[in-house]
């Protein structure tokens, strides 16, 4: 693969302006399609294989008209004081605004009123009216938003207190300011690395390409492939921060050749040819944790994770050949000044040791110590992951600042926590012989559960097949509790359909929530058994041993448990809450587990691979273990740091988010980022590598055998240059002196 990729680098460097050409010409027809292309909504969310689905699909076929998918909103009215929502006046003010509804907009479905459908609180100072709307609240256009928020404001006048909930208002928050805060420290970092604005601005250019390529193609292909505006969100947080670490790589090697004195188109060729290769398998690695996503077998993101995985694919293609291109037009100014003036005097500049160095002679010298502190502190971080509760944000989790926070506290107190999030039951009676009946014995069994506060009249539909039923618990929609009521009902199911032939599905938001955060729970571990086997493998065929694989996965789950146990502290339990914006406590995001597997998994790989390859290289080519790991780090540390402070400040940037979801997204991958680069791979990794010393290369010899040789180090390029490394060992890179080894490591 090396030679491929080096013979690659050169072509690309010397045909520079055809490769820049075709790179423009993709970014010019992925935007003309992204332009011309109609605008998209968002994608359907459903949740194949759950009651919870299969119930909302009953509901569609049984009652047409009832807009089951829509959006909803309520309006909630509270009286002043020592007034009641009852009184004449108020009366007639929430009268007149349900009529207001009903001719603000084509788009609503229906209107109710609160003093028949029984919306009025029992101490009557409380009343909502229900809205529901004909499409989902992605579709809803700014003059419908627009006359839902006039609604209250003339009740406001005459002193009523007027919020609005649910999900009509819901709009996709905007993250464009988190990414240009993102990219200005990726710059600030890049040219404190490299010291050339030319060098920093090279993997900023060339990520923003292969961004915009992706993101544009997302978008001209939304419409056609039923892809939402949170996919191209999650692409274009992927592909910059991956976008700038493989440029990144790419350009600090190709430095490193010339200053070794290389011809540039040489340097080009060698610097894609070894680099490159770790670039591709931490590319491969990536795309295998986005594309196993599928795995979850919810379409929202197995979409998410193939249209992720393709902008990362582009990534790699940009990194092998526009990135060598662009280094052909900006010639020797990648280096920084004090650099080119010596290479102009014909001096090499002397070999000091850089902090890298330093930190990794350090770590050769306690690795006991190193190792310890950093599995313990970890260890210690990760403990609240013990108490972790999944389940998905509702407007209870929102800022006391918005509108829909407000309107559920006011619903809280006037009719109960549970009124914010309602359960419909429905009943498919077709297979019964008596459905009334069987409709009111589900009534009537479900009264009675512990936890439920209220149940409707069955409504039927005009076949006379289906009934609905509206259960309220008495809980918030996303405690413990309700989700024991809906066990309950489901429970409770099971005997009448055995009884009378009645099928009881629920469904709603809440057991939506439920159902969903039940089978993100079922996936996880079949997930982490696919995306680290296959990593697993993947890595045995880079690095040619069993150990240095297993090292990275385990090291990988620890970093990714302590960011499970810090996001549980901060989010669940709400310490420093205050300090990251947490306004209210509940329970982490059910998706985030398997999101932080598949993305931190991809990133923290990348780590490995660019660290770890550069000591696999130095020792194939001769060197001793112990000082295998003092050039890796010597090479590798400084660009290792600079990409994983890149990746958390792209990252941390979405902290700032109003919106508690994307706030816990932002604060998860940062923070495992952190741990992963800075705590397993800078120290529990050479730790590990300088206790294990040659054994860490081990490799049994029917394995060697059966692996093809992937050439990651570079030896088959070496030997086609004619090179002879000193001190050189065979493939298998069985060379060294043990004893030399432990004497360095006592140094």
């Amino acid at each position: 693969m090396a030679t491929f990729l080096y013979k690659l680098g050169r072509l690309a460097f010397r045909r520079r302006r055809y490769v820049a050409l075709i790179w423009v010409a993709l970014l010019a027809l992925a935007g003309f399609g992204a332009a011309s292309a109609s605008t998209a909504t968002s994608s359907s969310f459903s949740i194949p294989g759950t009651e919870a689905q299969k119930a909302f699909d009953l509901l569609e076929q049984r009652f047409p008209d009832s807009s089951a998918d829509g959006a909803t909103a309520r309006v909630v009215f509270k009286a002043p004081d020592g007034q009641k929502m009852t009184d004449p006046a108020n009366k007639a003010e929430v009268n007149k605004i349900a009529g207001e509804l009903k001719s603000g907009s084509d788009q609503i479905a229906s209107v109710t009123d609160p003093y028949t459908a029984g919306a009025v609180s029992k101490d009557g100072s409380t009343a909502y009216v229900s809205v529901s709307y004909k499409v989902n609240s992605m579709e809803l256009t700014d003059a419908t938003r627009g006359a839902l928020e006039d609604a209250g404001h003339t009740a406001q006048k005459s002193g009523m207190t007027v919020e609005i909930g649910g999900d009509a208002l819901q709009v996709m928050p905007e993250t464009g300011a988190t990414e240009i805060i993102g990219v200005a420290i990726a710059a600030v970092v890049l040219v404190i690395t490299f010291g050339s604005l030319i060098a920093a601005g090279l993997p900023l250019l060339t990520a923003l390409i292969g961004v915009g390529i992706g993101v544009s193609t997302i978008t001209a292909l939304a419409n056609v492939l039923d892809l939402g505006s949170t996919t191209s969100t999650l692409a274009m947080m992927i592909g910059l921060a991956v976008g700038i670490d493989y440029a990144l790589f790419i350009v600090s090697r190709y430095r490193a050749e010339l200053a070794d004195g290389r011809e540039r188109e040489e340097a080009a060729g060698r610097a894609v040819g070894t680099a490159g290769s770790a670039v591709v398998f931490a590319g491969l690695t990536v795309v295998i944790a986005l594309v196993g996503l599928a795995v979850v077998n919810i379409p929202m993101l197995s979409k998410m994770g193939f249209a992720a995985a393709g902008t990362v694919a582009i990534a790699v293609l940009i990194a092998l050949t526009l990135v060598p291109a662009m280094m052909g037009f900006a010639g020797k100014r990648v280096m920084g000044r004090k650099a080119r003036k010596a290479a102009e005097a014909g001096n090499r500049p002397e070999a000091k040791p850089n902090m890298g160095t330093r930190w990794a002679r350090f770590v050769l010298r306690k690795p006991v110590w190193v190792l310890l502190v950093g599995v313990i502190g970890l260890g210690a971080i990760a403990v609240p992951a013990a108490s972790l509760e999944m389940g998905l944000p509702d407007d209870g989790s929102q800022p006391t600042s918005t509108t829909q926070r407000r309107a559920y506290d006011l619903l809280s107190d006037g009719f109960g926590p549970g009124f914010n999030g309602p359960l419909m039951v429905v009943v498919d009676t077709a297979n019964s012989s008596d459905g009334k009946t069987a409709a009111k014995q589900v009534s009537d069994e479900i009264s009675g559960i512990p936890g439920v506060v209220a149940v409707t009249p069955a409504q039927f539909n005009k076949a006379g097949d289906t009934a609905m039923i509206t259960v309220v618990p008495k809980d918030r929609p996303s405690s413990t509790e309700t989700e024991n009521v809906v066990h309950a009902i489901r429970d409770t199911g099971k005997d009448i359909k055995s009884d009378t032939g009645a099928e009881v599905l629920v469904t709603g938001s809440t057991a939506m929530n439920i159902d969903f955060s039940q089978k993100m729970n079922d996936a996880l571990l079949p997930y982490l058994a696919l995306v680290v086997g296959l990593a697993f493998l993947l890595l045995m065929l880079v690095f040619r041993s069993v150990l240095v694989p297993l090292k990275a996965a385990l090291g990988f789950l620890l970093s990714v448990v302590a960011a499970l146990g810090a996001v549980v502290a901060v989010f669940q339990w709400g310490w420093l809450g205050s300090l990251f914006g947490v306004e209210q406590t509940g329970p982490i995001m059910s998706m985030m587990p398997i999101f932080m597997v598949g993305v931190v998994f991809g990133l923290a790989m990348d780590y490995e691979v660019f660290l770890v390859t550069r000591m696999r290289e130095a020792y194939v080519h001769g060197e001793k273990p112990g000082q295998a790991i003092v050039t890796g780090f010597k090479h590798g540390a400084r660009v290792v740091t600079a990409a994983a402070v890149i990746m958390m400040a792209v990252f941390a940037g979405f902290i700032g988010s109003s919106e508690q979801m994307i706030k816990m997204i932002g604060f998860s991958l940062a923070i495992a980022v952190f741990f992963d680069a800075f705590v397993v791979r800078m120290a529990i990794v050479p730790a590990v590598l300088a206790l294990l010393g040659q054994r860490a290369w081990w490799l049994p010899r029917w394995l060697d055998r059966l692996l093809p040789n992937v050439d990651v180090e570079g030896e088959g390029l070496r030997k086609e240059l004619g090179e002879t490394p000193e001190g050189g060992t065979g493939r298998d890179g069985h060379g060294g002196d043990a004893e030399g080894e432990r004497e360095l490591i006592r140094v």
